[in-house]
């Protein structure tokens, strides 16, 4: 995890407010996100926040889950994550499906 990644991810609104909604509502699917943009720029996004460290996804079945690396981030840049949540929640993403497992072998 390297703080320039982390920051490019952290740079964009719609990223920001993803990073927010998976802070109130963690395991969310990919496509359980109400996002203002289509299939290809969404996934491009989440590839932005998973190879930076921001969050892990992981496999079920046909979805692909999401969830905050938040413990990792706060040992690597304390409160960095804290500062980007509350800045991500004016941004307003909502999430329409979540899902309740926790990920049993994080990807």
């Amino acid at each position: 995890m390297r703080f320039l990644d982390v920051l490019e991810a952290l740079s964009d609104p719609l990223r920001l407010g993803i990073v927010a909604a998976l802070a109130e509502t963690p395991n969310v699917p990919c496509g359980g996100f109400d996002l203002p943009v289509g299939k290809s720029a969404s996934s491009r996004h989440f590839r932005i926040l998973r190879e930076s460290g921001v969050l892990q996804q992981w496999d079920e079945g046909t979805r692909r889950l999401n969830a905050l690396r938040k413990l990792e981030c706060d040992r690597r840049f304390p409160g960095l994550l804290d500062m980007a949540i509350a800045e991500g929640r004016a941004y307003q993403v909502g999430v329409t499906h979540q899902h309740a497992r926790l990920p049993s072998s994080p990807a």
